[in-house]
């Protein structure tokens, strides 16, 4: 826990899946990725202290056939020994964020906040299968794609690269890529976010327009 902690929603819980199917209803967990920074989106404790973790998939489930055409090194993991199952992954994020930020706050408005694009349905996924995670966090969430559609709607023609690796740096230097630097990764896509948030501060927020 940091000793000068002041505030648990002073950080965020940078945060993201992969999963077998776009359908949630039917989908099982694949990946979960998590990273904590403060509200400056600088990282709090050393990216060795990152959660990247492949999930076990239960016995008999297949995922999409887009998934297994598309992420075929990743389905091999969550049937491997590499895999933990639901209840490990949720107990290494809760313990995770209880290292970094300190137990629950009681009152649920000094938790940290989810952060990630289109979060909603990480949260979703959170709901189902991470309690333990679940009840370490606030009721609000950051989503970086609410600023995405502004952006997109006022400068149509500059677009913040998810793809490039670089792009990533730049805007978030503490970046730790995956070796292959997969884009179907919840690794790569966390730190993605963080970078992707720096750029709209950068040139969206900066002096209260574009810069």
């Amino acid at each position: 826990m940091l000793d000068n902690i002041k505030n648990r929603a002073d950080f965020y819980i940078w945060f993201d899946t992969e999963y077998s199917d776009l359908d949630l209803e039917k989908a099982q967990l694949l990946q979960v990725s998590a990273l904590i920074t403060d509200t400056s989106l600088r990282r709090v404790v050393p990216h060795g202290n990152d959660i990247i973790l492949p999930v076990r998939l239960p016995i008999g489930e297949r995922p999409s056939p887009w998934v297994e055409q598309n992420l075929p090194d990743l389905v091999r993991a969550c049937r491997s020994e590499l895999a933990v199952d639901i209840a490990e992954a949720d107990s290494r994020l809760a313990a995770y964020v209880d290292a970094v930020v300190g137990p629950p706050a009681a009152n649920e408005r000094e938790r940290p906040f989810l952060a990630g694009n289109s979060i909603h349905a990480d949260w979703w996924l959170v709901h189902h299968f991470l309690p333990r995670f679940r009840s370490r966090l606030h009721y609000r969430h950051l989503d970086v794609t609410s600023f995405k559609l502004e952006w997109q709607r006022i400068q149509p023609d500059i677009e913040f690269e998810k793809e490039n690796p670089e792009i990533i740096r730049k805007y978030f230097p503490e970046a730790v890529l995956p070796a292959t630097e997969t884009r179907h990764d919840a690794y790569y896509d966390v730190q993605a976010s963080i970078a992707e948030m720096a750029f709209y501060r950068c040139h969206f927020l900066g002096r209260g327009g574009i810069a």
